[in-house]
């Protein structure tokens, strides 16, 4: 065991000295730098923390999935840095919107004082919390019993020592100090706060053993020759980690060589203590000049890395958002940004007292940048919901048609809906596949219903065209005709069928060659006339055709405004001729004139007649 006390301090300071109290006095002190652990907590309590997450762009929902999984996968003395910021954040957003609802409270008239609001996540989040606090206490609870046992059994020892000194045998005390050094050596870690008495103690009466082992040199000079062995060894160590490049590394491995200089190995002979132990600290000292001059050359990079930082968080404050309208705007928003915190975070690190001011401007800075997306992309969601109910009623309206037989109304609903479906902009991503297919669904069953009809007619109606050609050409031979004959032969082709839209050229041939036998008829000019014209009318009224119906009628009427205008005209002109005779050829010229325009004023009026007992 070492006999001089060596303390470790946690800082990149040169090496210190303290003058040692041991037997001869002749040892100058070093102190390393301090381990972590040394006598204070077992090693589960210095677990490392695990990496935190950035949980600013969480929602409360999300917020208490992290801290379930936080809690739940690590141990509770690894995620303390993790669960305060969990509950900053979650503290912040539910605040947030507690305000939210109390505003809206109290713009519905409600009193500040009677203001009520309780949330299931609250509930939720405050049993995450109180179960993390449990666990806590529970673990340094557990702690705190074992670190107590332990001083308990290196209390046990320190009396098992003395009592060895005080009956020494000399056959046996040798082989039984080794046992009471591996059974102290076997014991953990004890409360810090009483750490140092305990090895001091214990450390008095082990050099009281070796003053007394002078009654056995032999043992003695072997055990202090073993000692020097394993001390060089120690130095060697030392010495290469003068070498090592990571500096950190050599600093955390320079504490487990003290930690075993002190509390492994025991004294060696005293006219060797000053020399190994100089050789100790003169290698201790190598580690430590380097971690001061690592240190020293850090903190003139620091303001660099504050400076490159700074200017990062200028670049996000500045960061324009206002022109963002659509979802591609903020993705293309968010790469960059997301350039600019990897910018941030490559520009270096920053020791705790260093980068804590930083690093809370650096969150603001990526804040509003964040309210700004979260603000849009939550209109974003309220939008596409609408738009999901809009989609929906139209999924309704499809499918309403997909079966209909009246093939005009629902061919002119399904085609509109689909326009209007077209309109509708985005819906929830979760939706899109299955609404798309359902609408879709319904649109090609009537669709093809549709089709399926339109084939089944087309076949009817060639019959119809190939039929009728046929009997236009039958007609066309016909030498002789009577009235009955010819109206016969039209009943015959109505009853035929109708044509398709694409044939009205085999409609007015027909009509023509109708009117063609008509002409040959001994029928007076009104009678062939209202043939011709019903015959023409009729077979509008079969095609059910409204449009050439009504402007049929227009152009009726039209004609006869034209025709009581000029009757008008005429009979204004017959007043200039007062004093003529009957017999005056202008007179009479006049006269027929107005009597051809009364009898072509007849034939239109009954065709007008004819069409208003129509019903179209």
């Amino acid at each position: 065991m070492l006999d001089n006390q060596e303390k470790v301090v946690q800082d990149e300071n040169v090496v210190n000295s303290e003058e040692s109290k041991t037997e001869s006095n002749s040892e100058s002190n070093v102190t390393p730098v301090e381990s972590a652990n040394e006598e204070a907590t077992p090693n589960q309590a210095d677990e490392k923390e695990i990496p935190v997450e950035n949980y600013s762009d969480k929602s409360l929902e999300e917020l208490l999935v992290s801290f379930k999984t936080v809690l739940n996968n690590n141990p509770v003395q690894s995620v303390k840095t993790a669960v305060e910021n969990i509950k900053s954040e979650f503290n912040k957003k539910f605040g947030a919107l507690l305000a939210e609802k109390k505003a809206k409270f109290l713009e519905e008239g409600g009193n500040s004082i009677d203001f009520k609001f309780s949330s299931p996540l609250k509930s939720e989040y405050n049993e995450l919390l109180f179960d993390y606090k449990k666990r806590r206490d529970a673990f340094y609870k557990e702690i705190d019993t074992q670190l107590n046992q332990n001083l308990d059994k290196r209390n046990d020892v320190i009396d098992s020592l003395k009592s060895l000194i005080e009956n020494a045998d000399s056959t046996t005390m040798y082989k039984e100090f080794k046992a009471i050094q591996d059974k102290w050596r076997a014991i953990g870690p004890v409360p810090k706060s009483h750490y140092n008495d305990t090895w001091k103690i214990y450390h008095h009466h082990v050099e009281r053993f070796y003053d007394l082992l002078n009654l056995s040199n032999d043992l003695r000079d072997l055990d202090f020759k073993y000692n020097l062995e394993e001390k060089l060894k120690i130095i060697e160590k030392a010495k290469a980690l003068a070498n090592e490049e990571d500096v950190n590394y050599a600093s955390k491995e320079l504490q487990e060589l003290h930690k075993s200089w002190k509390e492994d190995i025991g004294p060696v002979a005293k006219e060797m203590r000053e020399e190994i132990w100089q050789k100790f600290s003169d290698a201790t000292k190598k580690i430590h000049d380097r971690r001061h001059e690592y240190f020293k050359e850090m903190r003139s990079k620091f303001q660099e890395i504050v400076e490159k930082k700074h200017e990062v968080i200028k670049k996000l404050n500045a960061y324009d958002t206002s022109s963002n309208k659509t979802h591609n705007d903020w993705q293309k928003s968010i790469k960059e940004v997301e350039k600019l915190r990897q910018e941030y975070f490559k520009a270096g690190k920053l020791p705790y007292n260093k980068s804590e001011e930083v690093w809370q401007k650096f969150k603001e800075a990526t804040k509003k940048f964040n309210t700004a997306k979260n603000t849009f992309y939550k209109r974003e969601k309220n939008e596409q919901q609408e738009n999901l109910k809009k989609k929906m009623a139209l999924i309704e309206i499809a499918e309403s048609f997909k079966d209909s037989e009246d093939w005009q109304m629902a061919t002119n609903a399904m085609k509109k809906i689909q326009a209007d479906w077209k309109k509708i902009g985005h819906v929830p991503r979760k939706f899109s596949d299955d609404i798309w297919k359902k609408f879709k669904s319904a649109c090609n069953h009537y669709f093809d219903r549709l089709n399926n009809q339109k084939n089944a007619v087309s076949k009817e109606q060639e019959k119809v065209v190939t039929a009728k050609k046929a009997f236009l050409e039958n007609l066309k031979e016909t030498k002789k005709e009577s009235k009955e004959e010819v109206l016969e032969a039209i009943d015959k082709w109505r009853d035929l069928g109708s044509l398709p839209k694409n044939s009205g050229n085999l409609k007015e041939k027909f009509n023509k060659q109708v009117d063609k036998m008509l002409e040959n008829l001994s029928l007076d000019k009104e009678e062939v006339a209202m043939l011709k014209f019903t015959n023409l009318i009729d077979s509008y009224l079969a095609d059910n055709d409204t449009r050439k119906l009504v402007s049929e009628q227009q152009f009726i009427r039209k004609k006869q405004d034209e025709i009581n205008k000029e009757i008008q005209q005429l009979e204004n002109n017959l007043g200039f001729f007062s004093n003529a005779t009957d017999d005056n050829p202008l007179v009479k010229n006049v006269k027929n004139q107005v009597e051809k325009y009364r009898n072509d004023l007849a034939i239109w009026n009954l065709k007008m007649d004819y069409l208003r007992k129509l019903d179209f």
